[in-house]
C-alpha cells in the first residue's frame, strides 16, 4: 500500500468550536504563520446567525491552540468596506513580508464576494488597507517575495468561465492588481477536475515555490474537495515547473468525510520547518481544523516526478 505524504496529527481535530468561550458552530479553514516562535491561527468561525468571522488562537507546538476571548476580525461598519463585509468575512491567508504579516481574506455581501487586505505586525493591532478585487474572486495568496520590485498573487475567479482556474496577478502597491494570467485549470475525468484554487501561502524552497492547493471533484452525491501541489520557479512564478497528476490529501477521518459539508479538506496555511518538514492545516468538512506534516522534499518530488499539464 502506497504510503500518503501527510501524516496526520494523531490529535485530530485540534480545534473544534468547544474551544472557543464564545458561541460558534463551525471552526475550519484557518491562516497559520509562525511569530516570534508563537503559532499564529485565524479560523474562520461561524456565529448562529449562519454568518463568519475570523478569531485568533495561539500555540507553542502547532497544534494545541488556545483561542482568545475575542474574535480577530469581524465584519466593518465603516462606509468603505462595511458595504462589502456585510455577509461576512472568511478564509483568510496570511503572507510575512517587509516586516509585516499581510491578511488577504474573502469578503461577502450582496454584491458578492471580494477580497479584502489587511496588514498587522503584532496580531494585536490590524488596519484594513483596501477592497483588492471586484466580484466575485476568492482565494487569494500573496508571496512573501517581490519579484523585479512587484508584489505577485495567485488568484482563482469564482465564475464558470474559464473555470475556477488558479491565476497570477502582479502589483507595484499591493492595491492595483493586473497582468493577470491564467496557470493552473481543472481537468477533465482527474480528482481536481470542477475547480482548482490557492490555499497556503506559497513556500520557498531550492527546487521552487511550493503551491499546495485544492481541487474539487463533482460526484452523484456532492463533491469532494482535495489537497493538490504545484511547483513554480524561483525567479519567475507565472512558469509551472510541476503540477502533482496525484493528490496528496483527502477525506478520510470521519469528521473529514461527515460535517457541515461533507468530504472536504481545505488548507488555508502551511508552516516550514528548519528540519526540512512543513506543518500542513486544513479544515474538515467544513466544521473543524485538523493538523498533519509533510516531507518538502516528498511534495517537490511528487510534482517534478509524477506532473500533468497545468492547463
Amino acid at each position: 500500500m502506497k504510503k500518503s505524504l501527510i501524516s496526520r496529527y494523531f490529535d485530530n481535530p485540534i480545534l473544534t468550536k468547544d474551544d472557543v468561550p464564545y458561541p460558534v458552530e463551525m471552526v475550519y479553514n484557518a491562516a497559520v504563520v509562525k511569530h516570534n516562535d508563537e503559532y499564529i491561527m485565524l479560523p474562520r468561525m461561524h456565529l448562529r446567525s449562519g454568518r463568519s468571522i475570523i478569531g485568533i488562537a495561539r500555540s507553542q507546538d502547532g497544534f494545541n491552540f488556545k483561542v482568545h476571548d475575542e474574535p480577530f476580525l469581524t465584519p466593518s461598519s465603516d462606509s468603505i468596506f462595511g458595504e462589502y463585509e456585510k455577509f461576512g468575512v472568511e478564509d483568510p491567508r496570511i503572507c510575512h513580508i517587509d516586516g509585516e504579516y499581510l491578511i488577504t481574506y474573502s469578503a461577502y455581501s450582496r454584491h458578492g464576494v471580494r477580497i479584502a487586505l489587511a496588514s498587522t505586525r503584532d496580531f494585536i493591532h490590524i488596519e484594513r488597507i483596501a477592497l483588492i478585487s471586484q466580484a466575485d474572486m476568492r482565494n487569494v495568496v500573496i508571496f512573501p517575495h517581490k519579484f523585479n520590485g512587484q508584489y505577485v498573487r495567485l488568484d482563482r475567479p469564482h465564475s464558470e468561465i474559464s473555470p475556477w482556474t488558479i491565476w497570477i496577478s502582479y502589483s507595484p502597491d499591493l492595491i492595483h492588481w493586473g497582468r493577470s494570467k491564467a496557470l493552473i485549470a481543472p481537468v477533465s475525468y482527474h480528482w481536481d477536475q470542477m475547480k482548482t484554487g490557492p490555499g497556503a501561502t506559497p513556500i520557498k524552497t531550492q527546487a521552487g515555490w511550493l503551491n499546495i492547493y485544492h481541487g474539487v471533484y463533482p460526484t452523484m452525491s456532492g463533491s469532494v474537495y482535495r489537497l493538490g501541489v504545484a511547483l513554480h520557479d524561483l525567479n519567475d512564478p507565472s512558469k509551472i515547473l510541476g503540477v502533482a497528476d496525484d493528490w496528496i490529501l483527502q477525506p478520510e477521518d470521519p469528521w473529514e468525510v461527515s460535517g457541515y459539508v461533507p468530504n472536504v479538506v481545505f488548507t488555508c496555511g502551511a508552516v516550514p520547518e528548519d528540519d526540512g518538514t512543513v506543518k500542513i492545516y486544513w479544515g474538515g468538512a467544513d466544521q473543524v481544523m485538523c493538523a498533519g506534516t509533510a516531507r518538502l522534499d516528498d511534495l517537490v518530488k511528487l510534482c517534478l516526478e509524477h506532473p500533468r499539464k497545468p492547463l
